[in-house]
């Protein structure tokens, strides 16, 4: 099937995009770290470690550590591309820009494969809470007991997030517990700035919804963290446009581009596997 939906008879002048998901994951990562980078390169990501704390005596003597250090290794391992060819005779005949709405899909598209491998590093979560039906009753205690765990591994309260799928959102807004009650009525972050999902604050978290929390269908992983907790880089390494193809007529546009992720504070994230009740 070519493109000849597009050739204007009653045809809206506007192109039709595909309805696109809350894409949040790469807003709420440790970013730093980005760099010119490769296919293959690794990332050295250096910490201290703790400072001991040792009591003193009057005209005592003090005793000196040395400064421990560690380093770990971001590897830059996905590399991915999009590639979108238009042919002369649809470009001549459209009533839109068709290669600028095809760069912008792309670039959604590209945008979106990122946001699901982000969601997929729920695994590397130091702390969890019990698998659990989640349901309007008990999702106000599911979400503190997320709190807890983040609370009790010393994780800075400033600058936590959730990410929740639809439903999980649904029973925080209907739940109710005393004077706490959960409603998606806030739509800006602490800071002020507007957040592409966010739909409120509780127990410590910016909440913020997704389609694409990692599931199987039946249960979705969801991870609760420090911005701290996930190191992610992202390059893109190449876009070229091309005015004419040697083998048929036409225009297009290819981008290559390059990324890793890992997380580097496991102790700042909890996990819960949580199926819709």
């Amino acid at each position: 099937m070519g493109l000849e939906n597009f050739i204007p008879e009653i045809w809206h002048s506007a192109v039709l995009v595909p309805l696109r998901k809350n894409l949040v994951h790469a807003a709420l990562v440790n970013r730093e770290y980005e760099k010119e980078l490769k296919f293959g390169d690794t990332l050295r990501l250096s910490e201290i470690g703790a400072v001991a704390v040792n009591s003193y005596t009057k005209n005592g003597s003090i005793s000196w550590e040395n400064l421990d250090s560690a380093q770990k290794s971001l590897l830059i391992d996905q590399q991915d591309y999009f590639a979108v060819k238009l042919d002369d005779i649809d470009k001549v005949q459209s009533n839109v820009d068709l290669m600028a709405s095809f760069g912008a899909e792309a670039s959604y598209t590209m945008s979106d494969t990122i946001d699901q491998h982000l969601a997929g590093l729920y695994t590397g979560a130091g702390n969890s809470v019990s698998a659990l039906t989640v349901t309007a009753g008990n999702v106000l205690k599911n979400l503190s007991n997320m709190q807890l765990e983040l609370d009790e591994a010393n994780v800075p309260t400033g600058g936590r997030y959730i990410i929740v799928p639809p439903w999980y959102n649904q029973h925080l807004v209907l739940a109710a517990s005393g004077a706490v009650s959960a409603t998606a009525t806030v739509k800006t972050a602490d800071d002020g700035a507007l957040i592409n999902g966010y739909v409120g604050q509780l127990f410590g978290f910016n909440i913020l919804m997704s389609n694409n929390v990692n599931n199987n269908g039946s249960t979705w992983n969801m991870m609760g963290f420090n911005r701290s907790a996930i190191a992610h880089v992202m390059q893109i390494t190449e876009v070229t446009y091309f005015d004419k193809f040697e083998d048929t007529q036409g225009s297009g546009v290819r981008g290559f581009y390059v990324y890793g992720s890992k997380v580097v504070k496991s102790a700042a994230m909890v996990s819960c596997a949580a199926t819709k009740g």
